[in-house]
């Protein structure tokens, strides 16, 4: 058992008959009244994400997980595979178990959260940042620098990132996974 001062992000919890993982957590502490934590929890099994408060002290079922790292092979419509990097043993995850599947390229490595009680998958946490190359974005127009704009770009794996207007085809950008923002160009 768990108590909301454990909570952080990536807990997996028991909750309303379904495990949910914290994906975002604020502790808050009124002037006036008791202490409480809001979160935000997605399901593992859904992909449902819900808003809740928990009152301060409040126990909460947690589930205890394991951590294996698994190499993203391809995906088949809304399923996703992946192939274990010690055993080779091969997995299949839907779609709504992964955080951001758009960023995802072949051949990257994750880290998969494995119930340990059952040993089901619950979800695939990405690294923080991947670098993809930019395979379609409008060309930029000299001069348009001098103010934060940002045009559409699609990279790779087919997903649309917003990027500086000095980004043309063939560059490499870092990206961030959890907003699926753009970091910086990656010089080769």
């Amino acid at each position: 058992m768990a108590t909301t001062s454990d909570i952080r992000n990536g807990l997996c919890i028991r909750y309303n008959h379904d495990i949910y993982k914290i994906i975002e957590f604020l502790h808050v502490k009124p002037g006036k009244g008791p202490a409480f934590v809001r979160t935000k929890l997605k399901s593992v099994t859904t992909g449902k994400i819900i808003d809740n408060t928990f009152s301060a002290g409040h126990k909460l079922d947690d589930v205890r997980v394991e951590t294996h790292k698994f190499q993203y092979l391809y995906n088949e419509g809304e399923t996703y595979h992946f192939m274990n990097t010690e055993d080779y043993s091969q997995i299949e995850l839907q779609k709504s178990a992964l955080d951001s599947p758009g960023l995802m390229k072949e051949g990257e490595v994750v880290t998969v959260l494995i119930n340990s009680e059952d040993g089901m998958p619950l979800s695939v946490e990405m690294p923080a940042n991947v670098i993809l190359e930019v395979t379609h974005t409008e060309p930029g127009v000299k001069g348009n620098t001098a103010t934060n704009a940002t045009k559409p770009a699609t990279v790779e794996t087919g997903a649309t990132v917003n990027v500086p207007l000095f980004i043309n085809e063939g560059d490499k950008i870092k990206v961030e996974t959890e907003k699926g923002t753009y970091k910086e160009r990656i010089k080769e």
